[in-house]
């Protein structure tokens, strides 16, 4: 491999780890508060289809971006009130928005613009803009947001309580942290980041949203959360691992088997996916989640 396609590698894999960046920080401060968040997934497509549709109708890919986000807060509201409230089972609740996602978008781009598969094309103007047109305003944003997450979680009285809420809920509680809402915060910050590299997906790479285009990256970047022990630099790391294998993979459909013919696609396709479970089944058991994680809570009266 020479220079300039190594070079090209690298900005193709910080472009494919942006979304899972954006996602997995989000993740990073549902979990750290104690509420599992499997609905990473459903959160990335309601911000990729509704920041599509904004920025076509608008013709603004910064209010499209904006709307994804507030459709990801208001989906993740949703979802803590399910958890936090109601004490919905987590995982479950969390699929739940995951199938909502995939099939609700197609109902409403069917009944706006005849077409469930994809919504209409948005024309290249419109799109978030590159540097050296290689990098993204969102891949910029992405990588900035690490240092600041890593400041609001070890350097501030909110982050301060976001981890003793993970860890300890009724002596955070007792020392007067309002242990419920902070939840709920962290929930719908997690859906307006999720929702972030879900526009992102639509209105950054792509130029248009299709049907479940986010094809498994809420679950890598859950993923990389777990890997990189919910740590935001460590975050930053696995997700660029991950982008780095999707930017391998997309190499090697250009590689030729000794018959001549090139390497089936659908073997490809599932080495991102190969990878993740291999990295889990080696990782996981190293990795020491926050102890209230998964677990409900109710203050007692």
């Amino acid at each position: 491999m020479n220079e300039i396609s190594i070079f090209a590698l690298i900005f193709s894999a910080i472009r494919l780890a942006t979304p899972l960046i954006f996602a997995a920080l989000g993740g990073m401060f549902s979990e750290r508060s104690g509420v599992i968040n499997i609905a990473l997934e459903g959160l990335m497509l309601a911000g990729a289809f509704t920041g599509a549709v904004i920025t076509y109708e608008a013709g603004n890919p910064y209010l499209g971006l904006l709307a994804g986000m507030v459709a990801g807060a208001a989906l993740a509201f949703v979802y803590a009130i399910a958890c936090i409230k109601f004490q919905a089972d987590q995982v479950v609740s969390g699929m739940a928005i995951n199938f909502l996602m995939i099939g609700l978008p197609a109902v409403i781009s069917g009944a706006i613009y005849d077409s469930s598969g994809s919504t209409p094309q948005i024309d290249k103007v419109y799109l978030l803009p590159e540097f050296f047109n290689r990098l993204s305003l969102a891949s910029i944003l992405a990588f900035a947001l690490v240092p600041v997450c890593w400041y609001v979680l070890y350097k501030t009285p909110f982050g301060l309580r976001l981890r003793a809420t993970g860890e300890n809920p009724a002596a955070a509680d007792a020392a007067g942290v309002k242990v419920i809402k902070l939840r709920y915060f962290a929930v719908v910050l997690s859906g307006v980041l999720a929702a972030a590299g879900g526009a992102y997906l639509s209105i950054g790479q792509s130029s248009l949203f299709t049907r479940n285009m986010t094809a498994g990256r809420g679950y890598i970047a859950l993923a990389a959360l777990i890997l990189a022990k919910w740590r935001p630099v460590p975050v930053l790391l696995a997700c660029l691992f991950f982008g780095l294998t999707e930017a391998l993979t997309i190499q090697l459909g250009n590689i030729k088997l000794p018959s001549g013919e090139n390497v089936p696609i659908q073997f490809i396709q599932i080495i991102p996916y190969v990878l993740t479970i291999i990295v889990l089944a080696g990782f996981i058991g190293l990795s020491r989640a926050p102890k209230a994680l998964g677990v409900p809570y109710r203050k007692e009266k």
